[in-house]
């Protein structure tokens, strides 16, 4: 039985500010895994990451992701798009005037849930998974940058996503910190959500092993052969 691919792109050219950055690119993420996309600062990771969620286009060729069609996406659909999809940025993005559970409830609202209920029962459970069962209370500032991460993390899963995009996740992380962040995007990637990760990090894949994907000198290729 053939692997459900969450994301199949096949000869696409990915441009950004009508440069082209990455040409005739053809990667397949099956569902459940994890997958490390590897290349120089420069080299086009971000700009592939932000046409997997629609934020740059995706020309030529043919780009499907957790089931949409990614060149012939229109705008109404993009959230739809993006509710299949969990981010975790480098940076944690996460609103500072308001609680932990409050920055959960401001992007479950955004997405469409409306039950109280339902999304305290959420939160909690996403809570679980990454082990910040007692922190809703808590204020950003108020956490270290791995528990910060790790509301990121759970933020992501929310909407029990296809895919998770991490883009550099642990760079602002202390390596054992990293290490715990690591281990969680394992785990989740085990239960059946794929993870995609942007690094520079290698120390990282030698400690988690994994399929690595590259980006250089404008092309994108499986590297872990």
């Amino acid at each position: 039985m053939e692997a459900e691919k969450i994301i199949a792109l096949n000869n696409i050219n990915v441009f950004h500010r009508n440069i082209l950055v990455l040409s005739d690119v053809s990667i397949t993420v099956n569902k459940g895994e994890f997958v490390y996309l590897i290349g120089k600062t420069g080299s086009g990771k971000s700009s592939l990451m932000k046409v997997l969620y629609a934020d740059l286009p995706a020309f030529d060729g043919e780009a499907m992701v957790a089931g949409f069609d990614l060149c012939t996406i229109r705008n109404k659909d993009i959230p739809f798009l993006r509710r299949k999809i969990g981010i975790v940025f480098q940076d944690f993005q996460l609103l500072i005037d308001r609680s932990i559970d409050d920055n959960m409830k401001f992007v479950m609202k955004s997405t469409g849930w409306k039950d109280k209920v339902a999304m305290d029962e959420r939160i909690q459970q996403v809570f679980e998974k990454v082990g910040l069962q007692t922190k809703g209370f808590k204020f950003p500032h108020q956490l270290s940058a791995g528990e910060q991460q790790r509301v990121v993390v759970a933020r992501a899963l929310l909407n029990d996503p296809a895919i998770i995009l991490a883009d550099e996740p642990t760079g602002n992380l202390d390596p054992e910190t990293s290490t715990d962040i690591l281990q969680l995007l394992h785990d989740i990637s085990k239960s059946g959500t794929s993870v995609l990760m942007a690094t520079h990090d290698y120390t990282m894949i030698h400690q988690f092993p994994g399929r690595t994907i590259k980006c250089e000198n404008g092309k994108v290729f499986d590297s872990s052969n």
